[in-house]
């Protein structure tokens, strides 16, 4: 059912980011290389009331008070919408989803739902109706319960003091856990939620879960409750597509922590290092085992670096870093940072969310190929950035470095002036066109770069010494 099932997830605290904010972000990834999104503003005049998924056919009402919010849902919509990450105007976030895993134990207890909520659904359900991200633990929790889901599924809320990440468990049951303000978290597509205190005020779960345990003994371990081990999976494939994606992330910003890329209990609270950038989160979700055996432009055999899944793939379709500032005042304080195409070659944008609008560049994609936005712009850039990796390092390292410090030089100045500006909203949304031109134009100057650096490479030439 699901084509958008391959994603990675980085969660920040407010005491583990640079300057106090909270960030969750996701590589939202298909199963096919090419899936063109949008970048849009949902009013709450455009909202649906009555709401009917496409891939299960569930009808849901929705409250009649919806709140204004970004999203990035696919520009077919042949089978939904798939919102997949916004900001709302109450400076709430949410991504979804991060695809995960299940057994046979709790499937066998709590089958999936056919007609249940998916990924397709979530966001369109949920992140317009909430004020804070544990209302959107509550909110979800309470629908998965009445509706049932058909797939596995973690998602992130955030709000300027709080991180929550909620797992999906079968078809009706949930569990969620408040990422404590001095950590980060790195989930690929796997059960992540280890350690879970039922009796904590940091935990929230659906009402029956413990019991369901315990009646039918679902529990591998001996003590404690390890949500992964008792829900999740611990398979080859895991030790491919998953565990080296945390471990690598972690390697990164934990780099002093020895672990195995093939270890199935990596841990899921961490703490890093150093104070975590939005630049840092970029980067991880970009990474391809750079500096080990495993890069797939690396070094290693053919074999080693074919062995793991990277990060940054050709099936990234949008990568979004949701920020909630919290030394801005609340006009200013979301940021959805957004990139399309492969994240290897691409460069994110600090759009503000109090807009009712967002730029044609990043809103007016068409299914087929064109070069008047930003999705297929930046594919291009990366397909021929993919046929010789170390030619195109440095221009693309550039490309990234220039259009991050001029985004970053744009924002100090607007942070600055919006208090000067009687229309708060239309001055964000003319500084999100700004941004966008920049974007734009760095993106065919590096695509011309990169065809100058290209042409002396091509097979096709004969060299006559006259």
């Amino acid at each position: 059912m699901n084509n958008h099932s391959q994603c990675t997830t980085i969660l920040v605290g407010k005491k583990a980011s640079i300057d106090g904010s909270t960030m969750i972000a996701r590589n939202e990834d298909g199963e096919a290389p090419l899936n063109p999104k949008n970048f849009i503003v949902v009013k709450p005049e455009e909202q649906v009331r009555d709401y009917k998924a496409v891939i299960s056919g569930v009808e849901i009402k929705l409250p009649d008070n919806p709140l204004r919010y970004t999203a990035t849902p696919d520009v077919s919509s042949k089978i939904g919408i798939w919102g997949e990450s916004g900001i709302n105007s109450a400076n709430v976030a949410m991504s979804a989803t991060e695809t995960i895993t299940s057994n046979s134990r709790i499937l066998g207890v709590d089958p999936y739902v056919t007609g249940g909520i998916g990924e397709e659904d979530m966001l369109s359900i949920v992140l317009p109706y909430i004020k804070s991200a544990k209302e959107g633990v509550i909110r979800l929790g309470a629908l998965l319960e009445e509706f049932g889901t058909y797939e596995p599924n973690g998602i992130a809320f955030s709000d300027n003091d709080e991180i929550w990440w909620l797992e999906t468990i079968g078809g009706h049951h949930w569990a969620a856990v408040r990422i404590p303000d001095d950590a980060y978290v790195v989930a690929p597509n796997r059960m992540n939620i280890t350690d879970f205190d039922f009796d904590s005020p940091d935990t929230l779960c659906s009402k029956d879960l413990k019991e369901l345990i315990h009646t039918y003994h679902l529990n591998p371990d001996y003590t404690n409750y390890n949500l992964r081990h008792i829900f999740g999976s611990a398979t080859v494939k895991d030790n491919q597509y998953n565990n080296p994606r945390a471990w690598y992330v972690q390697r990164f910003f934990t780099p002093e922590v020895e672990q195995s890329p093939f270890n199935q209990d990596l841990p899921f609270i961490c703490k890093a290092n150093r104070l975590i950038s939005v630049e840092d989160v970029k980067w991880a979700l970009s990474s391809h085992y750079e500096e080990t055996i495993y890069d797939c432009y690396g070094d290693g055999t053919e074999a080693q670096k074919r062995q793991l899944r990277p990060i940054g793939i050709n099936r990234n379709q949008e990568v979004h870093i949701l920020q909630l500032r919290n030394n801005v005042p609340k006009e200013i304080a979301g940021i959805h940072w957004l990139a399309f195409g492969p994240n290897t070659f691409n460069t994110v944008v600090p759009f503000y969310t109090n807009v009712v609008d967002t730029p044609a560049f990043y809103k007016e994609v068409k299914e087929e190929f064109g070069l008047d936005n930003m999705y297929w712009l930046s594919g291009l850039i990366a397909v021929l950035g993919d046929t010789n990796y170390k030619l195109y390092s440095d221009v693309r390292d550039d490309y990234v470095q220039d259009s991050v410090a001029a985004f970053r030089h744009i924002q100090h100045r607007a942070d600055q002036n919006v208090v000067n500006e009687a229309d708060i909203s239309n001055y964000l949304a003319s500084i999100n066109e700004e941004y966008a031109k920049i974007a734009k134009d760095l993106t065919i100057k590096l695509l011309g770069q990169m065809v100058m650096l290209g042409a002396p490479q091509m097979k096709l030439r004969f060299n006559l010494g006259d």
